[in-house]
Order: C-alpha cells, then sequence, then structure tokens
C-alpha cells in the first residue's frame, strides 16, 4: 500500500504558521459545506446511480452553495470522470482505488462523506472493498442503506456490522429497514434517519398525453419497469395475462428496462428469452411490450405517465427500496404490489392495492378489479399523487440538508491554558494503586491493574505542584510500591498484569511495560518530591536499568533512554546509563536507515501507539550524547510524524489505532487516543530544546487543543475541572470510558504544556 508523503498530505505552511495564506484558504472554504458524495453515478446505468445523481441535483438545486465532490463507482479500470461533477471515480475490485479515493476526500477537507451503499455495487465479498474507502475517511460519515437484510449471510453481516461502526448517520427508506437496524444489527436509533426516497414533480392526469406519444391509445397500460433478472417475480404477471386478456382484451403489460449487466455477462438474454417463451406459450405475446434499453430518467417518467396501474411483484420479502414504486406512486399511478417493506409501508391505509408473493390469480383479480372500475383506479392514483407530494425531490432535498447539518462537525474553539483538577484521578486509584480501565466513570475491578498506569501515575506525582497535596505525597508512596513489587528479580523482568486481588496475573511483563517502568524510575530519580523517593528510584534504576539493553521493541528502546536521560541528569557519568542511552540510540539509528524511504521518515514500516516518543528519545540522547546524527534523526522523523498528524483543515489529528501494523500505509483516522497527545507534546519540547523554535510551541498547543474540542469531532475529550478524560474520538464520537492512560495522559500533557509555555 502508498505511503503518502508528508509533503502530499499538508502543505508545508500549515505545519509553520497559521497565518499563511493556505491557511487562509481553508478558513474561506470552511465557510462552505463541502460534501463527498460516493455512488453509482451518471452515465452508469443502475438505480444506484440514477438515485446518487439524483441527490446531487436536487441538492445542488436547493442548495447552490453547497460544494458537492461526486466520487463515482465504475465497473472496471476506466478511471477517467464521466461527468462534470464526478471529482474522482473508483474501481470497484481495486482497493488501491479505494484508499486513493478516501486520502482525495481527507486531503479536500470535506465537512461530511455520504456513502450509497448497496452490496453488488462494490468489490470483495458481499462488497466489503468498500471498508478501505471508509475506514480511511476522517469526516463523519453517512450512509445509505439501500438493502437491509433480514437474515444476512456472515460476510453481509461483517459488512453492516463496520459500516454502523463507522457511520455516524444511516439512512433508511423504510420504518421497516429502520427496525431491523436496531433489532438485528444492533445501531442505534438516534443513528438512523428515515428519508423516503424522492421523487420527481410532475402534474396529475396526463395519462392520455403519453398514451398517445407512445403509440398506446386506446389500450390498458399495465407496467414493471426495472433492470431485467430473476426475483423480480416478472412470471407472476405473464402467467396472470391470460384471465386478465380474457375479461379485457385491450390490456397491454410493458415490461421496460435492460436486462441486467451481470445478467449479460453470464448468460446473455437467455433469461429475456425465456421469458418471452413463457408469454408464446400462454398465447398472450402480442399483449406485452418489451422495451429492452435502459431509459433516461425523463424518457423512464414518460413512460410511467403512459400507465395505468404500476406493478411491482417482488416475490421475496427482503427488498428494502424500490426506486421506481417511488417514482409511479408520486406520478399518481395505481399500485398492485407484493408485500415487500417498501411497498408495505408506501401503499399503506389504501394507498395501493397488495398481493401475496407468487399469486398469480391474486394478481389478475386485483389488476382486473381496478380495470373494471375507473371510479376506484381514478381515486387510487389521486390518493397516491397527494401522498407521493412529501416525497419530491425539494421536499427530500431539505431533510437532506437538515441531516448534512446536523452530521457536520464544528471544532469547539480550545479555551485558555488552565491547571486541571485531580477528582478524575483520585476516581480510579485505591491503596493497591491505579486502575487500568473504568466503565464510563466508574473503575473496573475485574481488569485490575498494570504496571504501565503506575509508572505513568508516579510520574505524574513527581510533576505536580504544593497545590494536590495531601494526595501527592500519599499517592506517590503507593505507586511506588507498585512499581516495587512489580520488579521479578529472579526473572530481572518487570511484571505488568495484577488482579483485582494483589495477585500477579504474569512473571514477565512486555518490552514495552518493562520500559515504560525504567523510564518512570529514572525521571523519579531527578524529579521525585523527597529525598526518600529519589533515593529509591535511583536504587531500583540501577537493578533494573540493563534489562533494556536486549530490548527489540522502538518505543521499549524509546522509553527506556527517556529514563535513562532522566538518571544522567543526576549521574552524567553513570556507565550503565550511558551504555542504555548509547546502544538504544545506534538500535534506533539503525532501524531508520534500514526503515527509511523518500516518502516514509520512520523507524519501521508500520506505525503503532506512542510514536513521537521515538523520536523525542534520539532528540534527548542526541543533546545527552552531543550526536548530531542522533539528534537530526529525532528531528527529521519528528517533522514526518507531526506532519502525519495535522488534518488539512490545521487541528491535530493522532494516528488512529486503525494504523497499527499497516505496512506502509498512510495513517487511519480512528480510533484515536490520548496518549498521543502527550508524547506529541513531549516530542515538541524536546525539539524545542535543541532548536529553540517557536514552531514546536505551536505545535504543542495544537495537540493540546485536541482535548478541548479542535479534532475532527469537534468534541471536548477531557475535563479541565475534574481533570478526567475520556478514551479516545472514534468515528461516531467520543469513547466514553474515561481509564488511567486516558487520565493520566490528559493531566501529564498539562503539566508538559504548562512547563513548555513558561520557558
Amino acid at each position: 500500500m502508498k505511503a503518502w508523503p508528508v509533503y502530499e498530505i499538508l502543505d508545508r505552511s500549515l505545519f509553520e504558521d497559521d497565518s499563511t495564506p493556505a491557511r487562509a484558504e481553508w478558513r474561506q472554504r470552511a465557510v462552505t459545506t463541502h460534501v463527498a458524495l460516493i455512488g453509482g453515478f451518471t452515465p452508469r446505468r443502475c438505480g444506484i446511480a440514477t438515485f446518487t445523481a439524483d441527490i446531487y441535483a436536487s441538492l445542488m438545486a436547493a442548495s447552490p452553495d453547497l460544494a458537492i465532490d461526486v466520487y463515482a463507482m465504475t465497473a472496471g479500470a476506466n478511471l477517467e470522470p464521466s461527468h462534470s461533477a464526478v471529482h474522482a471515480t473508483i474501481a470497484d475490485h481495486d482497493s488501491e482505488s479505494y484508499a486513493r479515493a478516501a486520502h482525495m476526500i481527507n486531503q479536500s477537507g470535506a465537512d461530511v462523506a455520504w456513502l450509497q451503499h448497496e452490496f453488488g455495487l462494490f468489490g470483495g465479498a458481499a462488497g466489503d472493498m468498500v471498508l478501505g474507502l471508509v475506514d480511511r475517511i476522517a469526516a463523519p460519515l453517512i450512509v445509505t442503506l439501500h438493502t437491509v437484510l433480514e437474515s444476512p449471510n456472515a460476510d453481509q453481516l461483517r459488512v453492516m456490522q463496520r459500516l454502523i461502526a463507522r457511520a455516524s448517520k444511516l439512512v433508511v427508506m423504510s420504518n421497516r429497514s429502520r427496525d431491523l437496524l436496531m433489532s438485528r444489527y444492533c445501531a442505534d436509533a438516534d443513528q438512523i434517519v428515515l428519508i423516503e426516497h424522492g421523487v420527481p414533480d410532475r402534474p396529475f392526469g396526463r395519462t392520455a398525453e403519453y398514451k398517445a406519444k407512445f403509440g398506446f391509445s386506446g389500450r390498458d397500460m399495465i407496467m414493471t419497469f426495472g433492470l431485467l433478472s430473476p426475483g423480480k417475480g416478472l412470471e407472476a404477471v405473464i402467467s396472470a395475462m391470460p384471465d386478465l386478456v380474457k375479461d379485457h382484451p385491450t390490456v397491454l403489460y410493458c415490461i421496460a428496462g435492460a436486462t441486467h449487466p451481470n445478467m449479460i455477462a453470464r448468460e446473455g438474454e437467455a433469461y429475456r428469452e425465456s421469458l418471452k417463451a413463457r408469454a408464446a406459450a400462454l398465447g398472450v405475446e402480442r399483449h406485452i411490450r418489451w422495451i429492452d434499453e435502459f431509459l433516461e430518467t425523463e424518457d423512464l417518467l414518460d413512460l410511467i405517465e403512459a400507465a395505468d396501474i404500476f406493478v411491482t411483484p417482488y416475490p421475496g420479502a427482503g427488498q428494502s427500496t424500490s426506486g421506481t414504486l417511488s417514482y409511479a406512486f408520486a406520478l399518481g399511478k395505481a399500485v398492485v404490489s407484493t408485500p415487500y417493506v417498501h411497498a408495505k409501508e408506501l401503499l399503506a391505509d389504501g394507498h395501493g392495492v397488495i398481493v401475496p408473493f407468487n399469486d398469480t390469480n391474486a394478481i389478475a383479480s386485483e389488476i382486473g378489479a381496478l380495470l373494471d372500475n375507473p371510479v376506484r383506479l381514478l381515486a387510487l392514483q389521486k390518493r397516491a399523487y397527494s401522498r407521493g407530494r412529501a416525497m419530491i425531490w425539494p421536499a427530500f432535498a431539505a431533510r437532506c440538508l437538515d441531516l448534512i447539518s446536523a452530521t457536520q462537525i464544528r471544532p469547539l474553539a480550545a479555551p485558555a491554558f488552565v491547571p486541571v483538577g485531580l477528582g478524575g484521578l483520585l476516581r480510579i486509584c485505591d491503596d493497591t494503586g491505579i486502575f487500568q480501565h473504568s466503565i464510563h466513570s466508574v473503575p473496573d475491578r475485574a481488569h485490575g491493574y498494570c504496571v504501565d498506569d503506575n509508572a505513568r501515575a508516579l510520574m505524574l506525582m513527581n510533576r505536580l505542584g504544593d497545590e494536590a497535596e495531601p494526595h501527592r505525597t500519599q499517592l506517590a508512596t503507593t505507586f511506588a510500591a507498585f512499581v516495587q513489587s512489580a520488579w521479578n528479580a529472579d526473572a530481572g523482568e518487570f511484571r505488568n498484569f495484577m488482579g483485582y486481588g494483589r495477585n500477579w496475573l504474569e512473571d514477565v511483563g512486555s518490552e514495552d511495560s518493562c520500559g515504560r517502568t525504567i523510564w518512570t524510575l529514572g525521571a523519579t530519580a531527578f524529579e521525585g518530591q523527597t529525598p526518600g523517593l529519589r533515593h529509591w528510584a535511583r536504587g531500583l534504576f540501577e537493578q533494573t536499568a540493563a534489562s533494556a539493553l536486549d530490548f527489540r521493541s522502538p518505543r521499549a528502546t524509546a522509553f527506556a533512554m527517556l529514563g535513562a536521560d532522566y538518571f544522567l541528569a543526576v549521574d552524567p557519568h553513570h556507565a550503565e546509563a550511558l551504555r542504555v542511552i548509547g546502544d538504544g540510540a545506534d538500535h534506533l539509528l539503525a532501524l531508520f536507515t534500514q526503515a527509511r524511504r523518500p516518502d516514509w521518515a520512520w523507524f519501521e514500516t508500520v506505525l503503532a501507539y506512542d510514536n513521537a516518543r521515538v523520536p523525542e528519545a534520539m532528540i534527548r540522547a542526541g543533546m545527552r550524547l552531543d550526536r548530531a546524527d542522533v539528534t537530526g534523526c529525532g528531528i527529521e522523523t519528528l517533522r514526518w510524524i507531526n506532519g502525519q498528524q495535522i488534518a488539512p483543515a490545521g487541528h491535530f489529528r493522532p494516528v488512529g489505532s486503525d494504523s497499527f501494523g499497516l505496512d506502509r500505509e498512510a495513517p487511519r483516522p480512528f480510533d484515536q487516543q490520548p496518549v498521543e497527545i502527550w508524547a506529541a507534546i513531549d516530542a515538541c519540547a524536546a525539539a524545542y530544546d535543541v532548536t529553540g523554535d517557536a514552531i514546536w510551541i505551536r505545535h504543542a498547543s495544537r495537540a493540546y487543543d485536541w482535548f478541548a474540542g479542535s479534532n475532527d469531532r469537534g468534541v471536548a475529550v477531557a475535563d479541565p475541572v475534574t481533570g478526567t478524560c475520556r478514551d479516545g474520538i472514534n468515528p461516531r464520537g467520543l469513547n466514553l470510558n474515561e481509564g488511567a492512560e486516558s487520565v493520566l495522559a490528559y493531566q501529564l500533557a498539562t503539566c508538559s504544556m504548562m512547563s513548555l509555555l513558561t520557558k
């Protein structure tokens, strides 16, 4: 997968100065709502393409100032836009094409992305290649679900669940689809919006005029329209024709629409010929008119106007929506239909006639009864037309504009920098240590404790001021005791996870947890609040630091290097600390040399968590060891990772956890986690210390503003009054849990900003 260079992702001037013309251009663009509309599109011949084109036209007519970029699905490799509204095309079976489109949408600064979803429109199992698009889009996502299956197969269920997890809003066209989304797919009620299929606005009562246009004068005309394929139920209507012809010799059944392209590819016109053979065998071939072409919208509407009765005979209940049913209904046609979802709702309360599935006799009887009773037929047509006024495109567009407005993110302005409270931290601490997780704001005892969090918590106690007493001193002792207990002298490593009953759950923790603990010991040896705490930290650091020499993880190495740097501030000639920081710098430099590409200035071929800690460690090591090569590597990689983490609109967008482990891929936007903010601020502080360039303070401030709502969802992640913090941002907004890592990251980021702003 292509790794997008930082200079593609971001105009360099956006990173350097908020007052540049580039930033002014973004501010001007922000005045106009910008929508990325994704689906089939003209001149593609399918229902989704027609619907997407109609959405575009109706929205532009209702709001000419709206900016809409269309991303059109293509069946094949031809990616040349074929309509002036098409900004780019997406090849349905090309994964790179989906990734490129997502990149373009993110670069465009779109306020909202709106996807038209039908399983067959996209490549892969159940169309799962579309997930490669939605997983990469940062803007809030609206998904119109044209099909909601009651009994999906495993792949269909998987795709639907991912779409629901990614979408800010789900648009359906029937109450049944809404109910299924909640009961079968567990979507949230407030996520679902019902917007009926839009329809054209034409005058009522022009049937005779349009019959004459098509040469149908004097005929009782029944019509069905759509791409021809099994599953439309046409066999049932053709089989009903002998009974209809017997009592109504002028009846004509018009079947309009080309054969579905997939059918043509598999078997040519064999299916159409089988239907014609059935009609001939029944002796009704002269009462059926075949229009074998995909009609443009205006031609289709003209043909519908010529009909007396419109039939949608689908043989099963799974059909969620039917655009042609909506069109015929709103044009004032009497509708006879089987009871699939859309028809049952649209034709309720006497607005049409429902017949059982595959019931030839019922179809013949109900159509015949309408033809025998012109007064009833006209009344049904008028009721349909009247009901359809609420569905015409201007009304549809108004509801869509309301939805876009409600979905669009308006980032919160960051408040003035203030110190934060401790209530959120104290909530998750007891006399053992700090709990790992919370369920919303309630500590989750089931997951116990870990040395990762207790080490970070000890580091925080070192940095809080006197106003945090007596909690600061009491908690520092508690966290230090946890760290001490975590050291497994027999194994020569730190343990990590402890159960609520104070039982260790493992003998050896991960490299990263060990490295993070060594980092805290070095920091505490330097900045611990009491001589006793500093003395304890120094002793345990000397006992444990050698374990870092075998680390292979870049982050574990970086954590240990940061700890060694702190320790060397106390004892500049300490041999073990010098070895940890020197060997670590050489290891990271070797990794960087091996992984580096012109568009990938990083230590690995993948991104992970706490990314900025690695450049920070290199910058600190370079200063400590007076090695320009190490410092230069740190500055270069920090510029690169910072560039990856600035949204085109200028706010901070941390590397999302969905990015982890993807080889040389551009970062995915979600889920965003607070620990990345703290890491970015600390790394910028290191860069400022070595360069004195205020750009690093500006970037640290931009990152810190993420907590207050300057982010992709415009939500305040942290609360300065209590000092608590949510666990991050997902595609739909906040992760409402308030775990230790998040709370500590916010508290420590605040301490780092206070220190940086006073330099």
